[in-house]
């Protein structure tokens, strides 16, 4: 290991001199107590090094070590289900080694490397490989099967491959290349700043479906799409990427709690081992991954914990999976930068935030996608991107949330007046936007119903056409509204408040299908389209009850019972058609 030696201290930044040779990115350790850190400027022979650990206690003239690697994970068998922190430290093993909190210095192999795995080898001996290929699988867990890859740069004949029970260090191949020969382990390195390769990007044409309503129908995202979710404190940030890691229609979820409270993480780790999966039954964290970066922990770290948490999603979705992955919050990254630029004494940007920030949140983003994976077999992955961002006061101008913007496709926009009034989720269908419409427009159309997108373009319009006339409303009173405006108010209110308002917390209405969701808007509309034909009076209409209540209870419906509200669109019918037999009664 090459050494150097402090010169100045910090907070969270080293300066050191004598690391001639050194790369940017480099991993280096720091001081005698070996504190992880990352050479992120070179000048001469002077390196500025970021800290990923308190540097307390630490001073000039102590020594730092160069590893010559950059900041790597390891993949392999054994990342489903675990817990690591921003620099992918395993925090279950660290409790059990040191106590509840975690020592500086400490160093554990993120992956357990005694534990052994069954292989299972799909090639065999004189096979000709390319980068991607599968070699062979391992049963992770009962959700997920884990593929062992030909790692990418690396193609030739198999000359030997086994079968049986390895740990990750163990051979399990050796392929012969040009080069010579590579053995082939259980585990890859790979280092987070570098995306993985793939063969070629595919457009996002297919639905990434969450259950939730509002998503779902009116702002979707597709799948290898992004999205961001801002909003204030207090709005309901958290509670909706705990909604979609626990309900999106992903494979395998990827969740990085990056900066957020501690409280907010605990709820994480102590619910999802509890939730069960909707499609199998299994518990959750069969097929997820928590990185636990908090807020007290070093700030440093939580600019590692995105790219850490991007680079696994990678990996699962070199294996043909669909992948989720949640970064809670973008707001707390974009400080961890802030922080780092004003110790480095750069030039500002905006609102203090480094003049790089757009192009450090594209450079995140961009690595969200569908693609044709490496390999010589046609499999396709995916990864889905859904960060949320947490503005000062809700402000929607703040840089964070305008860099975020200009990179992403949706913007699921939180409201604090809506959360103030029990709506949740609180996004606002006023500002909110999905630019995934189109793409995903045909798959909608074919797969769920012909009219789907008709009927959601028809409920916005009114949604729209009620924020107009609740100004009036405001000024005028509801009097001096014609019948057909009234009406408008009163099947506004029905969306609002029985097709978008979702409780997370109860048993039934915390997932909805996209099927269930397509029939319970139809019979709003089909309750309004109805009373328009017979030109209720709006009065009246407010007047049937069980109309009103079944429309009402619609969300508490199971899923396995949905052709009730197939027959809810004819009683709608018969019921307006009862009024407008009264309406000729009273008229003859």
């Amino acid at each position: 290991m090459k050494e150097g030696r402090i010169i100045r201290v910090s907070g969270p930044l080293v300066v050191s001199e004598g690391m001639e040779g050194a790369r940017m990115y480099d991993v280096v350790y720091v001081g005698e107590e070996r504190l992880l850190g990352e050479i992120i400027e070179l000048k001469q022979d002077k390196a500025s090094i970021q800290v990923y650990e308190e540097t307390e206690g630490i001073g000039v003239g102590q020594p730092i070590y160069s590893t010559g690697e950059p900041l790597s994970v390891s993949l392999g068998p054994g990342l489903i289900e675990s817990i690591f922190d921003g620099v992918q430290r395993p925090l279950d093993d660290i409790r059990e080694e040191v106590g509840d909190f975690i020592t500086r210095g400490v160093f554990i192999p993120a992956l357990d490397p005694e534990k052994k795995w069954e292989f299972i080898p799909e090639k065999k001996e004189g096979d000709y490989v390319v980068s991607g290929d599968i070699l062979g699988t391992v049963q992770e867990t009962v959700l997920i099967e884990h593929k062992i890859m030909v790692p990418p740069g690396i193609q030739g004949k198999i000359q030997e491959i086994k079968e049986g029970e390895f740990n990750i260090k163990d051979i399990i191949a050796v392929i012969k290349t040009e080069q010579g020969k590579e053995e082939i382990r259980m585990e890859q390195r790979w280092a987070v700043r570098r995306p993985r390769p793939a063969k070629r990007r595919l457009p996002p044409t297919k639905p990434l479906f969450t259950g939730q309503r509002v998503i779902d129908t009116f702002f979707p995202i597709a799948k290898g799409g992004t999205a961001c979710i801002p909003g204030p404190f207090g709005s309901g940030k958290t509670v909706m990427q705990h909604q979609l890691a626990k309900w999106a229609e992903a494979e395998v979820v990827v969740y990085v709690g990056c900066g957020e409270r501690g409280n907010e993480m605990t709820d994480v780790l102590i619910e999802f081992p509890e939730l069960k999966d909707p499609a199998s039954g299994e518990p959750l964290m069969k097929r997820t991954i928590l990185f636990a970066n908090t807020s007290n922990m070093p700030v440093a770290a939580r600019e590692a914990s995105i790219y850490t948490g991007i680079t696994i999603a990678e990996y699962f979705r070199d294996m043909g999976y669909s992948v989720a992955l949640m970064a809670d919050s973008t707001s707390r990254w974009a400080e961890a930068l802030r922080e780092i630029s004003c110790r480095l004494e750069e030039m500002p940007g905006e609102e203090g935030y480094p003049a790089y920030l757009g192009s450090r949140a594209a450079q995140f983003y961009e690595r969200a996608g569908r693609v044709q994976c490496l390999g010589s077999d046609d499999r396709e992955g995916s990864i889905s991107i859904i960060g949320a961002v947490s503005p000062p006061g809700g402000d929607l101008s703040d840089p964070v949330v305008q860099n975020t913007l200009r990179v992403v496709k949706v913007f699921w926009s939180l409201k604090a007046e809506l959360a103030y009034a029990r709506h949740f989720p609180a996004i606002d269908w006023l500002t909110s936007y999905s630019l995934y419409k189109d793409n995903v427009r045909s798959y909608m159309e074919k797969e769920v119903a012909e009219d789907f997108i008709q009927i959601e373009r028809e409920a916005m319009k009114l949604l729209e056409e009620e924020d107009e006339l609740q100004e009036m409303v405001r000024l005028v009173g509801i009097e001096a509204l014609s019948w057909r405006e009234r009406r408008v108010l009163l099947v506004a209110r029905m969306i609002r408040e029985d097709f978008l308002h979702q409780n997370a917390y109860h048993e039934v209405d915390t997932y909805t299908s996209v099927k269930k969701q397509y029939l319970m808007l139809k019979n709003i509309i089909t309750f309004y389209k109805e009373a328009e034909k017979v030109d209720a009076d709006p009065e009246r209409l407010e007047e049937l009850n069980i109309v009103f209540e079944d429309i009402a209870r619609m969300k508490f419906v199971e899923e396995n019972k949905i052709e009730k509200l197939e027959k809810l669109e004819n009683r709608i019918k018969e019921a307006l058609a009862g009024l407008a037999k009264e309406k000729e009664e009273v008229m003859g």
